[in-house]
């Protein structure tokens, strides 16, 4: 039987997580050719995240810049990926969620009349630029998208809403779940001494929208949060980002309480959020991967494309007041916080398998330009123990 032919695209640190149990599904299957193409839109993070999950490239475009602007990785993404797709017959293109490398890929992929699939399709803001440029891409990726693998009912919802037929949309759960799970029981102990800390708050910031003035509003704030609580502690592994590094040299660095860290691998940093007592983060993986450890989460933007976690009381939206995110931290570092012990609204585990067996249902028995997808999956859950 001949195999179906599939180019998996990953281009920074959070593809590559989860991107890495989807292409081990499909080969586990028995009925692709796997192909993996790094773009190195981010390059240090791709690679370590790579290597925690054994993930290696078949090609490499290292396209990485400093201080890259988006028009520029966008032409050189185009150009990269259409040349890797002029080298042999491909059946599918598969990207996930929502960075220029997605949209690049799916540009590419019907430039070429190749069908695309999209991981973590139909997350959704109310506005265009909110996060920027995500929002933006996800959409236009949806739009030339022919499968849509959506993580949530909310995400299918949108895409109906949006025009886009049932039977082009799977709801699968969130692959960045089935990764988690993997990389659980195999993190390993903290690199740093917080024994002696009675609040643990682990910070992840880096959205483009948020840099200047609302980023240094935010780092002011945590500043403020902490000034009173001696027995509390800051753990920052700082985005490489050169604005964002400046921010947190001018606002954080030598004040008691905070440790500004290189970023982590993939598996210290789930040990990280294993041990935090509170999580401030503008990231969307970690707003999906915290609820499965319980510690509550200050989401700190405007808006979120991911609110099961709010809706279930296991994440807050915040936004970048400096005055509410000190007054939301500080109740949070001084009075008794009890870890949620329920289920993770974002997946099972399973998301991987069930993008694989849709593909091989869509590729393997039907044409590749028209594909109908049988089933539309109910949200899966994870239970936490």
């Amino acid at each position: 039987m001949k195999k179906i032919n599939a180019l998996a695209v990953i281009g920074t640190r959070p593809e590559a997580i989860k991107m890495a149990p989807v292409v081990r599904a499909l080969r586990a299957t028995g009925r692709f050719d796997v192909h993996v193409l790094f773009t190195g839109q981010h390059r240090g993070l791709l690679d370590q995240a790579a290597a925690d999950f054994g993930l290696v490239a078949d090609a490499d475009l290292d396209l990485m810049r400093p201080d890259q602007g988006l028009a520029s990785l966008t032409a050189r993404l185009l150009e990269g990926i259409d040349a890797v797709l002029a080298t042999r017959s491909f059946d599918v293109v598969i990207g996930q969620g929502d960075t220029t490398t997605v949209l690049a890929s799916a540009m590419s992929a019907f430039y070429r009349r190749i069908p695309f699939a999209h991981v973590e399709a139909g997350l959704r803001t109310e506005s265009i630029d909110s996060p920027f440029p995500e929002e933006a891409n996800r959409r236009l990726a949806g739009a030339l998208a022919t499968i849509h693998f959506a993580p949530t009912r909310g995400a299918l919802a949108n895409l109906l809403a949006e025009g886009v037929p049932a039977d082009r949309i799977v709801v699968t759960g969130n692959t960045g779940i089935d990764a988690l799970l993997d990389a659980s029981g195999r993190a390993p102990e903290l690199p740093f001494a917080v024994d002696a800390v009675d609040r643990l708050v682990l910070v992840t910031l880096h959205r483009r929208e948020s840099l200047g003035a609302p980023l240094r509003g935010v780092l002011g704030a945590i500043r403020e949060a902490i000034a009173g609580v001696p027995r509390a502690r800051v753990i920052w592994p700082v985005h490489p980002n050169p604005h964002v590094r400046q921010a947190a040299a001018e606002m954080l660095a030598g004040v008691p309480g905070v440790e500004l860290v290189e970023p982590q691998a993939y598996l210290p940093f789930v040990s990280l959020m294993k041990r935090a007592d509170v999580i401030v983060t503008d990231s969307g993986g970690v707003q999906e991967e915290a609820p499965t450890f319980g510690a509550p989460i200050l989401v700190v933007r405007e808006s979120t494309e991911r609110p099961e976690g709010v809706d279930a009381g296991l994440a807050e939206l915040v936004g970048t007041d400096p005055e509410r995110i000190a007054r939301r931290l500080g109740t949070l570092l001084t009075t008794s916080v009890r870890r949620t012990r329920t289920v993770n609204p974002y997946g099972d585990g399973r998301a991987s398998i069930r993008i694989a067996d849709s593909l091989v249902k869509l590729l393997g028995t039907r044409p590749a330009m028209n594909p109908t997808v049988p089933v539309v999956i109910p949200n899966p859950v994870l239970k936490v123990a």
